[in-house]
């Protein structure tokens, strides 16, 4: 019974949302971006637009390339030659592919250089490294969590420290992984990553772009200055992120009798856009990316619109190790970390950063 009722619950899940401008000089929305990794889907909507910009259209179709390796080594992640010639000379993001992190073990590089590792307690042990319970074990601990830092390791490779962390991995106990693998530096040529892992059977992929245009969506009215809503004037923020879940999921909002799928309707006061745009790009993209087309909504009101505000969303990958920064992030029953801008047609905006279960707060 005890068991049964755990699975009706409803699982934990927070919602941090602020408001600023992007002239304040103490703005965080760079850094926000900029430290949220591992990002799978990124979507932006504009009311009163049918058709997008062709700056807009450029900018969405320079977001790959990124890569795909089949069953590689981690040993290469710690080679002096794929440091230097990745790791120290831009930033680059690795991510364990086709693993479940509450089952299996995952693995991340960050931009920062860092190595992070989520081990089951049999593989963690077998390894010999140092680390941490993960603090979403439960009573038990039967998951460990390990951080190298591959910039301290590679400055010495006589020290013993890198000659135990090669060891554990290439001989004591070998692990192999697919691997979703980018990189980020200004000026380089991305075959570089191609030609480096020739070996393992490397494939180069771009992310998927789905472009719509949705006639008549009524939209919620909001105002910059009213985070909390206020009756018969705005709605709240987090009427509005209820309401794009349901237009991302492409939900009926009408709230029609006889639509059995969805009894959702948008939140009041509400106006109707004649037309709006959608478009969602899916694949391993890089924060450096996002925070382009961020600058670039942020200046979609250098000439007059009839929108007062547009959206950006970015989707984590919900088996990635770490949310934001290096903040160990779980699953539980969702997985879901993300966050959404608001951009006002004055340049203030909201923030609105969502986590389960088995996060931390936001930053």
């Amino acid at each position: 019974m005890a068991t049964l009722r755990r699975l009706r619950e409803v699982p934990r899940h927070l919602l941090v949302c602020e408001k600023s401008n992007f002239g304040h000089d103490k703005s965080r929305h760079r850094h926000l971006v900029e430290t949220h990794y591992y990002n799978y889907r990124v979507s932006f909507l504009i009311p009163e637009c049918g058709i997008l910009s062709k700056e807009l259209k450029d900018l969405v179709m320079e977001f790959g390339p990124y890569y795909c390796v089949k069953d590689l080594p981690l040993y290469e992640l710690i080679t002096h030659e794929f440091i230097n010639t990745f790791v120290k000379k831009g930033s680059c993001y690795a991510l364990t592919y086709n693993t479940n992190i509450d089952e299996d073990n995952t693995v991340a590089l960050l931009p920062n250089g860092k190595l992070i590792l989520s081990l089951d307690k049999d593989t963690y042990e077998e390894t010999g490294l140092q680390g941490r319970p993960s603090q979403y074990s439960g009573r038990k601990t039967m998951r460990f969590i390990v951080s190298i830092d591959l910039m301290d390791l590679s400055s010495n490779l006589d020290s013993k420290k890198y000659k135990r962390v090669s060891w554990a991995f290439r001989e004591k106990k070998p692990l192999k992984f697919d691997f979703l693998l980018a990189w980020h530096q200004t000026g380089a040529e991305g075959s570089m990553m191609m030609s480096y892992f020739s070996g393992y059977g490397i494939q180069e992929h771009q992310p998927k772009i789905a472009l719509s245009t949705t006639p008549d969506l009524r939209c919620p009215v909001l105002r910059s200055g009213l985070l909390g809503g206020e009756p018969e004037a705005a709605c709240s923020t987090r009427e509005l992120f209820d309401w794009l879940g349901a237009v991302f999921s492409h939900a009926g909002l009408n709230n029609e009798p006889y639509n059995f799928v969805s009894t959702y309707c948008c939140p009041q006061p509400s106006a109707v856009a004649a037309q709006a745009s959608l478009c969602t790009i899916t694949g391993f993209i890089l924060p450096e990316r996002i925070c382009v087309l961020l600058e670039r909504l942020c200046r979609y009101f250098d000439e007059p619109k009839l929108a007062p505000w547009v959206t950006l969303s970015v989707q984590g990958f919900a088996d990635s190790p770490v949310s934001w920064r290096e903040s160990e992030h779980g699953f539980q029953k969702g997985g879901e970390h993300l966050y959404n801008f608001v951009i006002f047609n004055n340049q203030d905006y909201w923030l609105q950063m969502a986590v389960g279960a088995n996060d931390d707060c936001p930053p």
